[in-house]
């Protein structure tokens, strides 16, 4: 009885120690936008009208080094959640559901645990299929729901400055006249991008009045006092050439910290001032968990940058970029004080792949319009240039618009080859899943009954080293590097074999120099990888064996595969612009698809020989039909 009356009296003081810690911790309230980069008054926009940022900026701590880890939601969420970067655990592509150790929570559930009310409006998009345990309650009236006294951690998410929102507005004349916003120079000065960049000011004036709302709701609620406050954007956004894409304007956000009084020694800065630190999306979870006195967990690879486990100043963060909805792609980059460097992994493809969504935005079909017409100028035309250079340097301080390329510039080698090393440093640590094309990173693991993270966390299975040199060396555009390509396809490893042959489509410009890949090419068209078949097969095509590649082109789409594998054929049948014997033999086998990916590509294949896709059936209404042979009766 003794032994169970000590245990009960040690359960309740430890809960009665929970309590008190947890009501001497601050409420934190996220209020996070979607889609928009520091286009405020506060980050020093003159065209903005932002008053309620503006004020919120003066009384808090401005962070203009703030950076999305991936410049679009799903995995910048995923980063966020997790205080681990997407493409450490193989969830880096858009609107991938593909599991996570188990013991990997989200960072609210430590919260959850520790005494705090957790909410979230409304956004849950994680880009992880095994969530499990969240920590969320859920709250129709947000932290007003909690228990009296009760610490709270609430998100408040507005959709309003989406990428939609330019998707529902129509072309605005007066909007088009107007010549008050400077256009950046990679857009051409055409009507309908003038008007869509004046609409977007005005939609970021609205989005301000929301969060106006929120903070007077906060004061009225008797609980600024008591409540950190964070505003950030989800990531940059939303004009083309934004949102998705590696530069300054799809990855730098505006984020604002606003402390109160009796929590003014856990800021960086006094109010209205500004903290140049290197911050990023993989550092919140750390950083809030650092805020509110509760142990990181150790797989957090994310750094605080307050409260007391405040760590130094980074020197670089680290960027990344996979497949965007229909459309494989695969960059990595870094950013420190002054420059960005990016690393393409796919120069042998367009920067301005079409996407579905992308291309509902009149800006994105002006523009390629004017570009078709010979109407861009050089800077302009990159978009959609059928190459990119396999590395690009920007000094970012001089060039905020990111057009002039200087990792060609012999002043920058230094500079160059310091950013190109701590980008392979990086991807060496967290152990990039990346390496492996997705249907493969799909395939591998699962055969092994494993997680990707567990996965690529063991080098004798994701020798990532080997991969990552070979990857370097088939994307750098280099023809001398051709022999050592070829002695690559024979390596025991699959994610080698397939970058050897993906490197041969990079050099197929040159398709003299490459003729004695042929040889070894045709030989991978019968390895058991089917990516590494795919990237042969592309290869061949590329450089003029299209017979021989189309075969194999067509036993891929038919083949019982993947809707993952038949999305990759469908980007290389349409990236190395197939002929139409092709495309035909391939249509019925790549139709299966439930998430509509791969139709979107073979539509817009369609579309570009002239062939409108066939109407889709809509889906009948069951209940509006019973309701309308009830009423006939």
């Amino acid at each position: 009885m003794k032994k169970i009356a000590l245990i009960t009296l040690v359960f309740f003081v430890g809960l009665c120690q929970t309590a008190l810690l947890a009501a001497d911790r601050p409420n934190i309230l996220w209020i996070v936008s979607e889609d928009n980069s520091p286009f405020l008054g506060c980050f020093g926009d003159k065209n903005a009208n932002t008053p309620n940022l503006d004020a919120l900026a003066k009384e808090g701590v401005r962070y203009p080094n703030a950076f999305a880890n991936f410049p679009v939601c799903a995995p910048a969420r995923n980063t966020i959640i997790h205080g681990i970067y997407a493409n450490s655990l193989g969830n880096h592509n858009m609107r991938s559901t593909y599991h996570s150790p188990e013991e990997f929570k989200l960072f609210p559930y430590y919260l959850a645990k520790a005494g705090y009310f957790c909410s979230n409006h409304s956004k849950t998009d994680y880009n992880r299929g095994n969530i499990g345990e969240t920590g969320w309650t859920k709250a129709k009236d947000q932290y007003r729901s909690r228990e009296e006294g009760q610490p709270f951690f609430c998100i408040i998410n507005l959709g309003t400055s989406h990428e939609s929102s330019l998707h529902r507005v129509s072309f605005n004349q007066e909007y088009a006249d107007a010549k008050r916003i400077p256009l950046p120079p990679y857009h051409p000065n055409l009507p309908e991008v003038r008007s869509d960049w004046e609409h977007y000011y005005r939609i970021l004036t609205r989005l301000d009045a929301q969060i106006g709302e929120i903070l007077e709701r906060l004061e009225k609620d008797g609980l600024a006092d008591d409540t950190i406050v964070f505003y950030y954007g989800d990531h940059g956004g939303i004009l083309t050439r934004s949102k998705r894409f590696l530069y300054e304007s799809g990855t730098r956000v505006p984020m604002i910290i606003r402390f109160p009084k009796k929590y003014e020694k856990l800021a960086s800065a006094k109010p209205g001032e500004i903290c140049k630190r290197l911050v990023s999306f993989v550092d919140l979870a750390p950083t809030v968990l650092s805020l509110t006195g509760i142990d990181i967990p150790k797989e957090m690879q994310g750094k605080a940058f307050l409260g007391s486990e405040k760590t130094p100043t980074p020197e670089y963060v680290y960027l990344a970029r996979g497949r965007m909805d229909e459309r494989a792609e695969m960059q990595r980059a870094v950013r420190d004080a002054k420059f960005r460097y990016i690393r393409n992994y796919n120069p042998h493809t367009k920067l301005g792949k079409h996407v579905n969504y992308l291309w509902k935005m009149a800006t994105t079909r002006a523009w390629e319009k004017a570009y078709l017409e010979g109407k861009c100028n050089e800077v302009q035309s990159r978009f959609f240039k059928p190459y990119k250079e396999p590395e690009e340097l920007y000094d970012v301080a001089a060039d905020p618009w990111e057009v002039n390329n200087l990792a060609k510039d012999p002043k920058y080698a230094d500079v160059l080859k310091r950013m190109r090393k701590a980008n392979q440093d990086h991807i060496l640590e967290i152990r990039d899943a990346g390496f492996m094309p997705e249907p493969m990173m799909i395939a591998r693991p699962h055969a092994a009954g494993m997680t990707a993270y567990d996965y690529c966390h063991d080098n004798k299975l994701y020798p990532l080293e080997r991969i990552l040199a070979t990857a370097e060396m088939a994307t750098s555009r280099d023809a001398s590097q051709l022999p050592k390509l070829i002695k690559a396809m024979g390596d025991e490893d699959a994610a080698v074999r397939y970058w050897a042959a993906l490197g041969c489509s990079v050099l197929s410009q040159d398709e003299k120099k490459l003729s004695g890949a042929a040889a070894a090419l045709t030989k991978l068209l019968k390895d058991k990888s089917p990516m590494v078949r795919l990237a042969a097969a592309e290869a061949l095509y590329r450089i003029g064996e299209k017979e021989t590649a189309t075969k194999a082109i067509v036993a891929l789409a038919k083949g019982e595969n993947h809707t993952r594998l038949k999305l990759y054929v469908s980007n290389v049948i349409e990236e190395s612009q197939m002929g139409d014997a092709v495309i035909d033999q391939c249509l019925e086998g790549l139709k299966s698809d439930p998430e509509g990916y791969v139709q979107r590509t073979i539509e817009y294949i369609l579309e570009r020989r002239g062939i409108k896709p066939p109407a889709k059936e809509k889906k009948k209404n069951k209940s509006k039909d019973a309701k309308e042979k009830k009423r006939k009766k």
